[in-house]
């Protein structure tokens, strides 16, 4: 694919040690999840000049990287250029619109998109994680990446799964869960009680030697846990990678063992096996062109629960260490689920005959680009989305689009309960709720903190209420609603807390943005 994107060489001059000009801009956007490509494309589309700096080397986050069936739980819900670009993938297919996608189609259409701006793309480039931000009193000035390179701005939004920039910028964050009691919850903090998903249904020994604690535990297994009911605590939803595969033969490629290979990493799969436990450990969603979007399911699956903590706060060294492990486990787990003796022979068939499709992140070995980061670091700010915002006991006054989705947490962890059987904790989904308003004060810093930063992806929410927040049509949606606000910002020569909001509201509407369930 080819990007207009700046040169991510390392210059002389950043070698030793001198800052190189990256450029002043309307708008600076640091990630390019597809929050951070619909944030710059209306940033553009509105007269802004914009650039969006990304890590990696592909736009798109999750979009991209195999979750192409997409979560919201009422499409009515979504507006504006969240719902375009659901249509121009929806004409890849000739559909009106398409909600279930192959991966390289979303990259495409976001390719097209860009084609129509003038946004700069930086690619390959991540912000410094010391001195990274330069801030003037509560202002951000500029951003300075790890080659040198300073770009400078008027409004500045990140749009990162992790939330660099807002916790560089000095901005007030959480990581992991609430207790209940902090904002009056019942879904917050430890849940033993509502983790019937995605468990054991079975005893499965917990032991390295089967009945002797003496003999320590098996990978993965927490000796501190669960904790109290309802208490917080630091852990984090478990991440994985949202694999594309295929069953047909001539695109299929089997699974390779992975170098490094640990048969304990996968022995409490087999145990459960063991049990009786036949249950398929994976969930495979057809898309197009017979493809999945393949996510965790049952007890044992691809999400490598408990093993994440450290993420969201961790050095890019130690992050990259967690997203290889994780890439291991994973492989790992499909090579044994297809070819482990102790595994059904009808479940290792399933698993000899869908493998990775070979058409699919071709320039990346045919694994997804990016680990599906469900929650890192959440900023607090002046409006903190709860419980009670998802199911209607309260109302933000200042609606910039709507959630619409469970309250969804996947496990936190695994621990030895009482009976000295191994169980899974964290995982939350109780829906029944309508479709309800995000407000524009939970994507802005307080502002004591800073006045020129937008934060779309890392908002400002509860653990359980990200839960539900967090899909990716919504981050489309809060990217077009940060990108109009920086505007009005820029436009009035205010911070982003003083815009005006029934301005910034107006726009959106006329954008077709959803701003209430009754006005849809």
């Amino acid at each position: 694919m080819s990007w207009k994107c700046a040169s991510v060489a390392l210059l002389a001059s950043a070698m030793l040690g001198c800052y190189a000009d990256g450029g002043r801009f309307d708008v600076v956007i640091y990630g390019g999840t597809s929050s951070g490509v619909i944030a710059a494309t209306k940033a553009a589309r509105l007269g802004r000049s914009v650039v969006l700096i990304e890590p990696s080397r592909h736009l798109g986050g999750m979009t991209v990287s195999g979750l192409g069936a997409t979560d919201i739980g009422n499409k009515a819900a979504i507006g504006g250029m969240a719902r375009e670009f659901y249509q121009r993938v929806g004409r890849k297919y000739d559909q009106d619109e398409a909600w279930r996608f192959e991966p390289h189609v979303a990259e495409a259409v976001y390719a097209e998109m860009f084609a129509e701006t003038d946004v700069q793309i930086v690619l390959g480039e991540r912000l410094g994680r010391r001195r990274g931000v330069r801030m003037a009193g509560q202002r951000i000035n500029a951003i300075r990446m790890e080659s040198g390179r300073l770009y400078r701005g008027g409004v500045f939004i990140d749009a990162t799964y992790e939330g660099d920039l807002m916790a560089g910028a000095g901005v007030t964050y959480t990581v992991g869960r609430e207790g209940n009691a902090q904002y009056d919850e019942t879904l917050n903090g430890v849940q033993t009680h509502n983790a019937t998903h995605h468990q054991f249904i079975k005893d499965v020994d917990p032991y390295i030697v089967p009945g002797d604690p003496s003999s320590g535990l098996l990978p993965g297994i927490d000796a501190a846990g669960p904790g109290e009911e309802g208490s917080g605590d630091q852990r984090v939803q478990a991440y994985c990678f949202r694999m594309c595969t295929t069953d047909v033969a001539a695109n299929r490629r089997p699974w390779a063992k992975p170098d490094g290979y640990d048969p304990q990493q996968y022995e409490l799969l087999l145990r459960n096996f063991d049990a009786g436990d036949e249950r398929v450990p994976w969930y495979g969603v057809m898309m197009p062109n017979r493809k999945t979007d393949t996510n965790n399911n049952h007890a044992v699956s691809t999400d490598f629960i408990g093993m994440n903590y450290a993420y969201p706060e961790a050095d890019y060294a130690t992050r990259e260490r967690i997203i290889a492990a994780h890439k291991s486990y994973q492989q790992g787990l499909m090579w044994t689920l297809a070819n482990h003796p102790r595994v059904p022979a009808d479940v290792r068939e399933i698993f000899q005959t869908w493998a990775l499709a070979r058409d699919e992140f071709t320039d990346n070995d045919n694994w997804p680009y990016q680990l599906y980061i469900r929650e890192a670091c959440r900023m607090v700010g002046e409006y903190v989305m709860t419980q009670h915002d998802c199911q209607g006991r309260r109302h933000a006054a200042d609606p910039i689009g709507l959630a619409a989705y469970t309250m969804d947490s996947h496990n936190v962890q695994r621990y030895v309960d009482a009976n000295g059987h191994v169980r899974n904790e964290g995982d939350v989904q109780v829906g029944g709720f309508s479709p309800y308003p995000i407000a524009y004060r939970a994507i802005v810093p307080q502002r004591t903190e800073c006045t020129n930063l937008l934060v779309p992806v890392c908002l400002s929410a509860s653990h359980i209420a990200y839960g539900s927040i967090r899909m990716e049509p919504v981050f489309m949606v809060l990217g077009e609603s940060a990108a109009a606000a920086a505007d009005l910002a820029l436009e009035a020569g205010v911070s982003v807390q003083d815009v005006d909001y029934a301005r910034l509201a107006e726009r959106l509407r006329t954008a077709g943005q959803v701003l209430s369930w009754a006005e849809r």
